[in-house]
């Protein structure tokens, strides 16, 4: 698997040479090994990819991402099936037992308000009710701690009056963030073999990603941090980019040090190995340094 982001931000044409993409604009021509690349993000509106380029991409377990008109990513391409997909892998994912199902969810949500309180410290706009929806989450948050805690945490990291439906430059960076997230989340199912549309608690039936917006939760508040310390009245591209190059922050998991793009899979593959009962225990417990910066992005077109 790839560990390069390339994003492609002008008019070019994206195709394959000898195992080699290959990003032609008017005015430079890129080469990249299509094995380096773990994310391809065509930014731009005027962009061409062929279907030489995508199926390399996709025999690699590259994520690619389109954005729409808004400059939003608006749709990626995951591979049809996986060598590990199987009619048996299938079955297992339709009979997870409830007590798991259930038990991770909790570990999740466990994890996700924890780290809210943990954006809201380094933040210095700590919040009891998100304190207290924490102490108060039962299994399967029965009583949906996590939307007491969210009601509470977005107003304290982005101000009185701040709303998640609002039409605006911190809600686009945010939608921009998370999408990224869920893609890589939605990725490393499909190479595990599993179905992104039968989720542990989302369960939409127009969501085919249900299993992929549970899994990346813990790391929502890692999106959250990152905006939340930017000073910006526009959604220019220096923070796209940015929110692109979290994928290298280094964070800590289960109490061990890696680059949060590592991670995700390893996550993924924890959650997926709990749930087919190939491990007794899980844990989920994810650590953001007090300070998520942004580094120059790699690869960018």
């Amino acid at each position: 698997m790839g560990w390069r982001t390339v994003v492609v931000s002008r008019h070019a044409k994206v195709s394959l040479s000898s195992n080699n993409l290959v990003i032609q604009t008017d005015q430079d021509r890129y080469h990249v090994p299509v094995s380096d690349i773990d994310v391809l993000l065509l930014s731009t509106l005027e962009g061409v990819i062929t279907t030489a380029a995508i199926n390399a991409l996709n025999r690699a377990q590259a994520t690619i991402i389109f954005i729409d008109e808004s400059g939003n990513p608006s749709c990626e391409i995951l591979a049809v099936s996986s060598p590990r997909k199987n009619a048996e892998r299938i079955r297992q994912q339709v009979n997870w037992q409830q007590r798991r199902i259930e038990m991770l969810w909790t570990r999740i949500v466990a994890s996700k308000i924890n780290n809210q309180k943990v954006v809201c410290n380094h933040l210095h706009c700590g919040n009891t009710v998100i304190e207290s929806a924490l102490q108060e989450l039962e299994v399967n948050d029965t009583s949906n701690r996590e939307a007491v805690a969210a009601r509470a945490y977005f107003p304290a990291v982005f101000g009185k009056g701040f709303s998640r439906a609002d039409l605006d430059e911190i809600n686009a960076a945010l939608n921009y963030g998370y999408a990224i997230l869920h893609s890589l989340v939605n990725r490393e199912i499909v190479i595990r073999g599993n179905l992104t549309c039968i989720g542990i608690h989302h369960n939409r039936t127009d969501n085919q990603y249900n299993l992929g917006s549970d899994l990346m939760e813990p790391f929502r508040p890692i999106i959250n941090q990152w905006v939340a310390s930017q000073k910006f009245n526009t959604f220019t591209p220096d923070i796209k980019f940015g929110l692109i190059d979290l994928l290298n922050l280094e964070i800590e998991f289960n109490g061990k040090t890696g680059l949060l793009r590592n991670i995700i899979g390893q996550h993924v593959s924890n959650c997926l190995r709990f749930l087919n009962e190939e491990l007794d225990e899980i844990k989920v417990e994810v650590k953001i340094p007090s300070e998520v910066s942004s580094r120059e992005i790699n690869g960018s077109v």
